[in-house]
């Protein structure tokens, strides 16, 4: 499927994003690794949940491509990507720009109805 200019792997690319940061957890993550890296470790000594749940949690981030682990001796450590941080920022500026345009055509037809007397 084609819709206004965006292929199928651009939309799948999309749901993948917005999977990943549609959870409070994940985007707090996603804060603390676009500020440094950060070891998996250590992320989860920040939440009041097991390692695992940090684990997974950094997986979808990774999956997504919001996030990239490299391993140090026995550490795994978590940093931002932030080109992808900016894919998500045009796909957002590029939905505002639809609806602006929407908003405009509304406010156009309302100016060109003939205003009635109460």
């Amino acid at each position: 499927m084609y819709v206004l200019g965006v292929s199928d792997t651009d939309e799948d690319r999309a749901d993948a994003l917005f999977h990943a940061l549609s959870d409070r957890t994940r985007r707090d993550i996603m804060r603390r690794v676009l500020a440094g890296e950060h070891s998996v470790s250590a992320l989860a000594a920040k939440y009041d949940m097991s390692f695992a749940a940090v684990q997974k949690h950094v997986a979808v981030l990774q999956k997504s491509g919001l996030l990239v682990k490299r391993r140090s001796g026995r550490e795994q450590l978590a940093t931002g990507d932030v080109d992808a941080v900016r894919a998500v920022s045009s796909m957002l500026a590029e939905l505002e720009q639809v609806w602006r345009g929407r908003i405009a055509r509304i406010d156009e037809l309302i100016a060109t109805q003939p205003q009635r007397k109460e």
